[in-house]
């Protein structure tokens, strides 16, 4: 029986023990008229009996899962030759990969011989049975739970107290998962970090003005120089960010004041949706019109005032990220200032402010907290785009604060260390985790301060 096929008959079997323990519940006080005679309403006696038949069944098959690759490539292993048996764990690894290939029908590296075939063979029936086993395990599971559960009810049965447990212990398991994967990614990023700094200074890194990661893989090759500063990088990022934010925060603010109080309901209905429609383009979009458009439009306009452009450059990136952030910084800003009070408003109008004052000395300032978070998620997504720069900056690490010179960032620099034929261990691919923790840096810092921020002015207007 296929996953798809077992899963839909666990949740078919679920049901049944649903109605199952509801139905029991309601017998044992002798029918729906005595209901108030159960500790728990009926339906917590279905889930209770609905779980029990479930979740022992679920742990089955993950443990299954977990279990099964492994005994069936010792089992596969034991049925080779001796000579097989000895070939190196890499060796191995792809013999392995063209039995199951050739089992499954995919493309077989190499030739397929008479021992593969029969390894083939092999592979597939002990696949079938472990298939078999684990179905009518899973189901046998299923149903001896449901059994239990529904012999165990009975009026004082707390079902409830039961149901709600599974569930508090179900929610406090999704939020571990959530912690547990962020603490994993900035230990794995640390730690391959800490390698890399074993082989590059991190002074040598932090201020280095030269960023050449090409390291040779022979001792005859030329051409890798292996410098590792990343600060042109880190410029590269600052300038782009900035234009795209100087572009975006101005924008997406005052679309944001317009549209919750200048703007009537019909022009805000249509004119929001619109807005955010830009939010919906995906970002190689947006690197086709900066490169397309955008920037031979910026370096037509340059050389018509004597200037010298490049046909790539941090203006037509940030002006094209800018206006893709604008959705943003907009819709954010504007849930922000239509959550301050009508009463601040109208106590100002009282006073005689007029409605310009209104909204730069009572509105901003009391909704400052949600705009600051929304400018700092906004410059977080500005340093974090890749393909926009890509395209439209290119990869030149050049040291400069010129916006119309080719320039890079460090989330490109990420993409481009992790591609090509240098072996995982070099520096130069290690060197992509250190920019991650980089970022990861940078990223706190602005978080905390974003904080505080909000802090301070939400006690101030609470």
């Amino acid at each position: 029986m296929q996953m798809t096929t077992l899963m839909l008959v666990l949740l078919a079997t679920a049901a049944a023990a649903f109605s199952a323990g509801r139905s029991r519940s309601l017998q044992t006080v002798g029918g729906a008229s005595k209901v108030v005679k159960l500790h728990s309403l009926p339906g917590y006696y279905g889930y209770f009996t609905a779980l029990c038949c479930l979740l022992p069944a679920l742990g089955l098959i993950l443990v299954w899962q977990f279990v099964e690759p492994r005994v069936i490539t010792a089992y596969l292993v034991s049925g080779l030759t001796e000579a097989q048996q000895a070939l190196s764990a890499g060796e191995l690894d792809l013999l392995l990969n063209n039995i199951r290939n050739l089992a499954t029908g995919d493309a077989v590296a190499g030739t397929v011989d008479a021992s593969l075939r029969s390894a083939a063979l092999r592979y597939q029936t002990v696949t079938q049975q472990s298939q078999f086993w684990l179905s009518v395990s899973a189901l046998a599971v299923a149903v001896f739970g449901a059994a239990i559960a529904w012999r165990r009810i009975h009026p004082e049965f707390r079902a409830r107290n039961r149901v709600e447990t599974v569930m508090l212990g179900t929610l406090i398991v999704a939020s571990s998962i959530a912690i547990l994967t962020t603490i994993g990614i900035v230990l794995s990023v640390l730690f391959e970090s800490l390698r890399f700094f074993g082989e590059v200074p991190i002074s040598d890194f932090l201020f280095g003005l030269t960023w050449s990661p090409q390291t040779a893989i022979r001792a005859d090759q030329v051409g890798s120089s292996g410098s590792f500063g990343a600060v042109p990088l880190f410029a590269g990022t600052l300038l782009i960010t900035t234009i795209a934010m100087t572009v975006a925060v101005p924008v997406g603010l005052m679309t944001a004041i317009y549209l919750s109080e200048f703007s009537n309901s019909n022009v805000r209905t249509v004119a929001k949706p619109l807005l955010e429609v830009l939010a919906g383009i995906p970002t190689v979009v947006y690197g086709f019109f900066a490169a397309l458009t955008v920037a031979p439009a910026i370096r037509g306009f340059g050389e018509g005032l004597g200037l010298d452009v490049a046909s790539e450059s941090a203006l037509a990136a940030g002006l094209v990220m800018g206006i893709m952030i604008i959705p943003l910084v907009s819709s954010l800003s504007d849930d922000a200032i239509n959550a301050v009070p009508r009463a601040m408003r109208d106590g100002a109008l009282g006073l005689g402010a007029t409605r310009a004052e209104t909204i730069l000395q009572v509105i901003l300032p009391a909704a400052l907290p949600g705009i600051v978070g929304g400018i700092l998620l906004a410059v977080s997504r500005a340093i974090g785009e890749t393909m926009i720069v890509v395209m439209a900056a290119g990869l030149a690490a050049n040291l400069t604060a010129n916006p119309f010179e080719a320039v890079t960032t460090v989330t490109v620099q990420i993409v481009t260390l992790l591609v090509g034929d240098q072996e995982f261990d070099s520096a130069k691919t290690l060197a992509a985790f250190a920019l991650g923790l980089m970022l990861f840096v940078v990223t706190l810092c602005l978080n905390v301060i974003g904080l505080h921020v909000v802090r301070k002015y939400r006690e101030q207007y609470e």
